[in-house]
Order: structure tokens, then C-alpha cells, then sequence
């Protein structure tokens, strides 16, 4: 990340901050996102030639990382985008790259149902051949931004033959698009994480994302890391948040009859500890994981599995641990330590789940296929 980027972003993550308690009320965090858009760090990954910064995952990963510390939601609006626009720089058209690039196009994934649940894979939407044209009927369970996106990034079952999945791009206005209520959760309450329908949505062929069955290894080779390696992000920044809010509440906070800090306490301070372990432990792995990315490593696949796995578990053990050094004031929403300790628990249950990671991961070990 250059100091360009550096200098750009400390201003937007003071937006999030200002903005994260009314987006944990469930606002979407359009302020943060229009100055994102402004800067240009909408089209951070998008390619030059586009218009856009072309950056890599690295650099998206420190952008997504700094949002977290401020807010989990917007974090994960953009986690997103950055996941879309990466199949978007390989397959989609140049039009929609371009709005992607000039920050006028917010993208997201819509691959989760009810029917296949966390194996995000298993597409159970249907598409088919209609002269030139191509009806999309299914369902998706959680679709982050679901209200204000531009474009999907959607799965479905084959036109023909018996491969898992292809993708299409799908405008979130299309006719018999619908999108099912809206999101009232435990965490990340801004990020309009709601289910969409499709009922014989038509599409032209060309919304096609590459070749028909293509989906699965698209979703393997090229979103999977992108995913991973940006929620691995959003936790590290969840767990610097908590570190920071923490250590700042027991600093100063006072015994007043005995003219000490709850930070003067050693049991305290032991927690303040274990904290910033994990969470330096966590950005250890995630730097790591990029590094092999980087560099073709032979354990890059593994180390994808395992970041989103590990930071997830180091996350809410983080964030556990903020809520119980600052006390009954934790309770309370002017901390700020309830809402990351809120949001951190999502890491563990989107898919891919820390559960499935773990079966992949101990299959990888084992010299076992992972399907």
C-alpha cells in the first residue's frame, strides 16, 4: 500500500467512525461509501486500463482491515465489492468495469441459499435458454448490500451438463428481482445482508460470467482467496478495534478511593496482552497468506483456508476478552467494544463456516481431495 493510499483512506475511516453507530443501527454506510467512491478506492482494484488504481488483494485487504477498526459493516459492504470486482476484472464487460473503476457501481456476491446453505457452491437456482435470451430463477439467503448494490454476482446451476454452477452478472433492478425484506441482526446490522429472489429474471446470453459451468472454479480459484483473505481482514481490524478501545477505557478509568487505573491491575493488563497477541498473531497469518498468493507458494491454498478460519477464532476470542477487561461499562454502546464484539461473531458462521474450513483444512493435511 503506497502512502498515497495511506494518506487517503485516514479521512474516509473517520467518516466510518462518525457514521458506525447509526449503521449499527442498520443504516447502510453511504457516506463513507460515496467519499470511497471519490477517492477512487471503490476502483482500487480495478485495472488501469479501466480507469481504475489496479491494486491487488494486498492492498485492498489493508483498506477493508482499516474500515474494520471503525466499522464492521461498512468493512464487509466493501469486503464484498472488492470480492465482485475481481470476477468482474476477469469476465465481465468493460462497461460495467468502467462505472466499477469511476466508483459509480457497487458490486456484491449473491451465492449463498436456503437449500445449499454454508456449502456456498451448490447452487440450486436454476437457468435456462430462452432464444437469445436467459431465464434465472432461484433463491439467495444472505446478500450483502442487498438493497443498494448495482449488480450480483450470481450462481446458478448450468445451462447444460452436470457441473455445479455458472455465473452471472444480474443488475439488481432487473425485472422479477426482488429483494426479501431487510436485515435485523445479531452483528454487522449496516451491511443490508438480505435475501433475493429471482422469478424468470431475463438476462442476455453475454450476462454470462465465463463459460457455462465455469462457476465452480471461478468460486474456488478466484473468489475463495479474495473472500478469505478480505473477512480475515475485516476480523484483524474488528481485533484492533477492540485492543484499542480497551486499552483506552482501562488507561483511563479510575479507582477514585484509591487513586489507581483498572490498567494498574496486573490480572488486567494480562488480558490487554493476550489481546494484542492474537490479534498480531492473526495479521502474522494474513500477511503470510498474501505473501504465498503472491509469490505462487506451494501452501498458498492452505494458508487461504486457514486465515479465515484462524482470525475468525482469534476474533471473538479478542473480543470476549475487550468485554470482559472493560466490565459492566462494556455493556454500554459509548465503549464501542459490544458492537465488535457483536460483529466479530459473524466470521464464524458465513460461508465458508470456521466448521468447513476446519473439514478442508485437515483434508489438505491428510493428502485427502477436498471434495
Amino acid at each position: 500500500m503506497s502512502y498515497e493510499y495511506e494518506k487517503i483512506i485516514e479521512p474516509i475511516a473517520a467518516t466510518a467512525a462518525a457514521h458506525a453507530a447509526e449503521v449499527d443501527r442498520g443504516a447502510f454506510p453511504e457516506a463513507t461509501l460515496c467519499e470511497l467512491g471519490a477517492a477512487g478506492l471503490l476502483g482500487l482494484v480495478s485495472a488501469a486500463d479501466v480507469g481504475g488504481k489496479g491494486c491487488d488483494l494486498a492492498a485492498a485487504a489493508h483498506i477493508v482491515e482499516r474500515l474494520a477498526r471503525e466499522c464492521g459493516s461498512t468493512a464487509m459492504v466493501v469486503c464484498m465489492h472488492y470480492c465482485a470486482t475481481a470476477v468482474l476484472e476477469q469476465y465481465g464487460p468493460t462497461e460495467v468495469r468502467r462505472a466499477v473503476a469511476a466508483g459509480k457501481h457497487l458490486g456484491t456476491l449473491a451465492f449463498s441459499e436456503p437449500g445449499s446453505r454454508s456449502q456456498f457452491w451448490a447452487s440450486l437456482g436454476t437457468a435456462s435458454q430462452d432464444g437469445d435470451e436467459v431465464r434465472l430463477t432461484g433463491q439467495k439467503s444472505f446478500v450483502t448490500s442487498a438493497h443498494h448494490a448495482d449488480s450480483y454476482v450470481w450462481s446458478s446451476r448450468p445451462l447444460a451438463g452436470s457441473a455445479p454452477t455458472t455465473l452471472w452478472l444480474v443488475p439488481r433492478t432487473a425485472p422479477g428481482l426482488h429483494v426479501d425484506g431487510g436485515f435485523d441482526g445479531l452483528g454487522l446490522r449496516g451491511n443490508d445482508s438480505s435475501p433475493v429472489t429471482a422469478e424468470n429474471v431475463r438476462l442476455p446470453a453475454g450476462a454470462r460470467l465465463g463459460a457455462d459451468g465455469a462457476g465452480f472454479d471461478i468460486m474456488m480459484n478466484l473468489v475463495l482467496p479474495w473472500f478469505n483473505v478480505l473477512n480475515s481482514a475485516v476480523s484483524a481490524g474488528l481485533m484492533e478495534g477492540a485492543v484499542e478501545r480497551a486499552a483506552r477505557h482501562v488507561a483511563g478509568t479510575t479507582f477514585q478511593h484509591a487513586g489507581s487505573t483498572i490498567a494498574d491491575l496486573p490480572t488486567v493488563r494480562a488480558f490487554i496482552a493476550r489481546m494484542r497477541i492474537r490479534t498480531d498473531q492473526t495479521k502474522a497469518l494474513n500477511g503470510d497468506t498474501l505473501a504465498a498468493i503472491g509469490a505462487g507458494r506451494a501452501d498458498a491454498p492452505l494458508r487461504v483456508l486457514e486465515s479465515k478460519a484462524a482470525a475468525g477464532e482469534a476474533a471473538v476470542e479478542v473480543t470476549d476478552l475487550a468485554m470482559r477487561v472493560c466490565g459492566g461499562a462494556a455493556f454500554r454502546k459509548e465503549v464501542g467494544v459490544e458492537r465488535v464484539f457483536r460483529d466479530a461473531r459473524a466470521a464464524l458462521v458465513m460461508a465458508p463456516t470456521s466448521d468447513v474450513l476446519y473439514d478442508f483444512i485437515g483434508r489438505a493435511v491428510c493428502g485427502l481431495p477436498l471434495f
